[in-house]
C-alpha cells in the first residue's frame, strides 16, 4: 500500500498543498493557490480567513484526487504557516468576525509606543519578544476595542482568538489548538512554562478562554474529517519549520529565509542561558517531550521589494532576471535601497522607518536599483547575525531557503557580508518539508539523523571579499539606514 503525508504551507500570499511519498522520500505533487491582500489604510495588511481556508481545502483536495489516493493511504497531516498573523472567529459558527490581521500590519504601532518601559521590559522577559505591532497580542486588543461584538462574544465564551494554524485545525480537526512555536508568537506566552500568562493576558485583557490549547508541535491534534480522518500530527510556525526542512535541527546550525520578509534563526538548545537585546528568543519546536529555542531577527520586507520594483516600478518583467541584472554591474555605484515599506523590524525595530533609495546620479540604471535591492537583503541579515555574534552565538552551517535563495547575486554577496559559507538548501520546499518531517516523526516514520541525511548535499557559496571591500559596502548601508 502507498504511504502519504499531506503538507499544508499556509503562507503570507499563497496557501499550498504538498504530497509526499513517505517510502520514495519524495514530493511528488503540489499544488497552489493565492489569495487576496487587503490594505484599507496605509501600514493596515488585512487578509480573508475564509478565502485561506477555502485555498488549502481546494489545493489538498486536487492533490489527492489527482494522485488517486485512497483512505488508509494518508497517514498523517501537517500544517506549516504564517505566524503571527491573528484570526477572530465564532466558536459556534466557525465565522470569522473580522479580516485576519497579518503579521505585517502595522496599525498597533502608537498603542507599543505607549507602553510604559517597565511593561515592555516585562514582556521581554516572559515572553522573549521585544514589544512590536508584528506580533499578535496587540492585534488581538485592537479587536476587542473595534470590531462590533467582539467583546459581546467574549463574553459569552463565544470567541476564538488564534493564528492561522489553529483557525485550519479547528475546521479540519473541531479541536481549538496550536503549537508551542506559533503560542511563541503571540506575546502571550511565557517561554519558559510554554502556558499562556496570567499577567499577560490581563494586562492586554485577553480572556484565557479565547485562546488556544498549546501543544507540542508533534502532538495528535485530531482527526481531519475532510482527509480520510487522518491524524493532524504536526502544526509549527512556517520559519521554525523550514529550520527543520533544512537540518538546521542540532547546535548552533542556522538558517536564513528569505521570502516575503526575511528570517535569520539560530538554535540554541534547550536551555535559555541569555536573553538576546535586540534580538528575539523564541521557540524552535517542542518534539518529543523536549523543547529547544532559537534567538531570531526578522526582517520586514525581502523579496516583498523585489515584488515592488517588479510590479510597481516595472524594472523587470521576471524576478528571474535580477540576478543576471545585478551581476552585470562592476559595484553598486553608492546606490542604496532601505526597504521599510512598513518599518524596520531586527535589529533596528524602527516602526516609523519609510523606504528609501539614496545615492542616485545619472548615471543611476535600473540594474543598480536592483542591485541594491538584492544587497539590502544582505545587509540586513549582517547586521542580524553581528547581533547574534555580540551575544556570544557561534555559527556551524547557515543555509538558506526561500524564493530569494534561487539568486546567485544574492547568496554570493551574503557569503561575502557575513564572511562565513552559505549553503543553499537542498530542499527548494523546505518550509513544507519541515512539518512533513515533524509529522512523519509524530508517527515513529523517521528521526532525526534520518531527516540530516535527506537535507545533506548543499550547493555552497564561499566568501570571495577582501575586508576592505566588506566594510566599503557595509558602511555604505549603515549610513543609509540612519536617513530613513
Amino acid at each position: 500500500m502507498r504511504r502519504f503525508i499531506l503538507g499544508l504551507d499556509e503562507g503570507t500570499t499563497s496557501a499550498r498543498s504538498v504530497l509526499y511519498d513517505i517510502d520514495k522520500h519524495q514530493i511528488v505533487d503540489i499544488q497552489n493557490k493565492t489569495f487576496k491582500q487587503f490594505y484599507p489604510e496605509s501600514g493596515y495588511v488585512e487578509q480573508d480567513a475564509l478565502e485561506i481556508l477555502n485555498a488549502i481545502l481546494s489545493t489538498s483536495k486536487t492533490v489527492l484526487t489527482r494522485n488517486k489516493v485512497q483512505k488508509g493511504e494518508l497517514c498523517g497531516v501537517g500544517i506549516t504557516n504564517q505566524r503571527e498573523t491573528v484570526v477572530a472567529w465564532d466558536r459556534k459558527t466557525k465565522k470569522p468576525i473580522y479580516h485576519a490581521i497579518v503579521w505585517q500590519c502595522r496599525r498597533t504601532t502608537k498603542y507599543i509606543k505607549s507602553l510604559p518601559l517597565s511593561v515592555k521590559e516585562m514582556i521581554k522577559e516572559k515572553t522573549g519578544l521585544i514589544p512590536d505591532p508584528y506580533f499578535s497580542a496587540s492585534k488581538m486588543k485592537w479587536i476587542l476595542d473595534n470590531v462590533k461584538d467582539a467583546k459581546k462574544l467574549a463574553k459569552s465564551g463565544d470567541l476564538c482568538f488564534g493564528t492561522i494554524d489553529s483557525f485550519l485545525a479547528y475546521n479540519l480537526t473541531g479541536n481549538f489548538v496550536t503549537d508551542t512555536t506559533n503560542a511563541s508568537r503571540t506575546m502571550l506566552m511565557n517561554i519558559k512554562t510554554l502556558d499562556w500568562d496570567d499577567e499577560l493576558l490581563n494586562f492586554f485583557k485577553i480572556p484565557k478562554e479565547s485562546l488556544p490549547k498549546i501543544m507540542p508541535s508533534d502532538a495528535k491534534f485530531g482527526f481531519c474529517k475532510k482527509f480520510f480522518d487522518a491524524p493532524l500530527c504536526s502544526m509549527i510556525g512556517d520559519q521554525q519549520s523550514s529550520m527543520i526542512g533544512q537540518g538546521a535541527i542540532d547546535y548552533g546550525s542556522t538558517k536564513v529565509t528569505y521570502g516575503t520578509g526575511g528570517f535569520i534563526l539560530t538554535n540554541i538548545g534547550e536551555k535559555i542561558d541569555k536573553k538576546p537585546e535586540k534580538l528575539l528568543l523564541t521557540v524552535a519546536s517542542t518534539l518529543n517531550g523536549k523543547t529547544e529555542y532559537a534567538v531570531e531577527g526578522s526582517i520586514y520586507s525581502a523579496c516583498s521589494g523585489l515584488n515592488f520594483l517588479k510590479h510597481n516600478l516595472n524594472l523587470f518583467d521576471e524576478v528571474r532576471e535580477t540576478s543576471h541584472m545585478a551581476s552585470s554591474l562592476e559595484d553598486n555605484d553608492g546606490v542604496y535601497f532601505v526597504p521599510a515599506f512598513t518599518g524596520l523590524g531586527a535589529p533596528y525595530w524602527n516602526n516609523d522607518a519609510r523606504g528609501e533609495i539614496s545615492g542616485i546620479t545619472f548615471s543611476t540604471k535600473k540594474e543598480h536599483i536592483v542591485r541594491a535591492m538584492l544587497e539590502s537583503m544582505a545587509y540586513n541579515t549582517k547586521a542580524v547575525f553581528d547581533e547574534m555574534r555580540k551575544d556570544g552565538h557561534k555559527f556551524s552551517i547557515i543555509s538558506a531557503d526561500g524564493g530569494g535563495s534561487n539568486n546567485d547575486f544574492l547568496l554570493q554577496f551574503l557569503a561575502d557580508m557575513l564572511n562565513h559559507d552559505v549553503v543553499r538548501s537542498k530542499n527548494i520546499e523546505a518550509t513544507v518539508m519541515g512539518t512533513i518531517f515533524v509529522a512523519m516523526l509524530s508517527l515513529d516514520l523517521i528521526d532525526k539523523q534520518k531527516i540530516k541525511k535527506l537535507t545533506s548535499g548543499k550547493e555552497v557559496f564561499c566568501p570571495k571579499m577582501t575586508e576592505a571591500q566588506r566594510k566599503k559596502y557595509y558602511d555604505g548601508w549603515q549610513k543609509a539606514v540612519k536617513k530613513v
